[in-house]
């Protein structure tokens, strides 16, 4: 009879390696997928979107 931490060890070994593998090119092709180009551009310019030109100037200015 095999003790706990050897049937999760099995268990761990090739179900759940399998499942994560499968999770991480499910991810992948998500951010890769036809017509996100704009979304991940937007989130990049997010930290932006605020700043009005010359901002840097006034408060070096003060």
């Amino acid at each position: 009879m095999m003790d706990t931490y050897s049937i999760f060890r099995e268990i761990a070994d090739s179900w759940v390696l399998l499942a994560m593998f499968l999770f991480f090119i499910a991810t992948v092709l998500w951010v890769f997928r036809p017509g996100s180009r704009d979304l991940h551009r937007d989130a990049a310019q997010a930290p932006f979107r605020n700043d009005e030109p010359g901002a840097d100037m006034k408060e070096a200015r003060q």
